[in-house]
């Protein structure tokens, strides 16, 4: 099925691409101020100099919360954002459980939208909003920044050319705040990370332990290469524990066992995929590009959906016995 779509997609994304090459400014909002919704903002007042991103211009801003003048920005309704003209792009910045909703709410208004990972807490879902997006002709990005990060690609480059034979992923945090779904969704970062470096993977086996009281869950995945090679991802959440993120891969020539730093670059993350998010916009991004990740962020979202699946049926099973 992921396979089917993702041929429509390829199909369709042509006509999406050159359709765009005509624009020069794209109107924004962004949606949510938090942390994020505060450096998209920052990024589209001061872009990168030459750089696809000069084409956004900031129009306003959505909160739950009443604000004053952000940077200049006004606050304004999703009702006044969707009826406007002049806004052709939304950033959806909210928590993770709204993404699908307001996703929705923009691309029926045939605007543009980017949106943090993950686009929505199901991979039926996400579907349904990238078919909508090339039914609207309009770009649909989901923000994946932990493939932008130094020790990523200082890793992806160390590991090039090595046979996988086993590996593991573990990252531990503070507890999960509301809305961000389950671990497999909230945590996709990670299994970006892993089919990013090690082609299309199979879920065989997920568990999950939790305390809702405490405040902890620890998800435990089993995953598989095409090569039928096992990849263990774990994510632990609660009180207490430190962000960290380890790893443990047992090539045929070696084993790394910890993360490598990779050289701090002068343009910010979020900056980079502003300029990606732009270039989409202004048609600059090669097919193949766009096509390969559509299918990476629909079998990111289709595992996470079999793992969350999974996880719950061995959790009520153990709750039966």
């Amino acid at each position: 099925m992921a396979h089917v779509v993702s041929v429509i997609f390829f199909l369709i994304e042509s006509w999406v691409v050159e359709g765009n090459s005509g624009h020069d400014m794209f109107g924004s909002v962004v949606m949510g101020i938090g942390t994020v919704g505060a450096a998209r903002i920052r990024d589209i007042l001061a872009p990168l100099p030459s750089s696809a991103a000069e084409n956004l211009s900031f129009k306003g801003f959505i909160s739950r919360r009443s604000l004053e003048e952000q940077h200049g920005g006004k606050q304004i309704t999703v009702e006044d954002a969707v009826r406007r003209d002049d806004i052709k792009v939304a950033f959806v910045c909210t928590e993770n459980s709204a993404h699908e909703e307001n996703i929705r709410t923009f691309l029926e208004a045939g605007k543009h939208v980017c949106v943090d990972y993950p686009m929505s807490l199901t991979h039926r879902s996400a579907v349904d909003l990238l078919n909508l997006a090339q039914e609207k002709g309009v770009v649909l990005h989901e923000e994946h920044i932990e493939l932008l990060t130094p020790d990523y690609k200082q890793l992806k480059k160390d590991i090039a050319g090595k046979k996988l034979e086993e590996g593991y992923l573990t990252f531990t945090g503070g507890p999960l705040k509301a809305g961000f779904g389950f671990p497999s969704f909230s945590g996709i970062a990670r299994l970006t990370w892993l089919v990013e470096m090690f082609g299309e993977l199979n879920v065989t086996a997920a568990s999950v332990v939790e305390d809702q009281e405490k405040m902890y869950i620890k998800m435990t995945a089993q995953l598989e290469t095409k090569d039928h090679k096992c990849l263990t991802w774990i994510e632990e959440r609660g009180p207490g524990l430190a962000r960290v993120k380890s790893i443990n891969f047992r090539f045929d020539s070696c084993t790394m066992t910890q993360l490598p730093l990779g050289t701090r670059e002068p343009v910010g993350l979020f900056m980079q995929d502003l300029v990606l998010f732009s270039q989409k916009l202004m048609g600059q991004v090669p097919r193949d590009q766009l096509h390969a990740e559509r299918c990476r962020v629909i079998h990111c979202l289709e595992l996470a959906d079999r793992i969350q699946q999974l996880s719950q049926q061995s959790q009520a099973l153990t709750q039966d016995d």
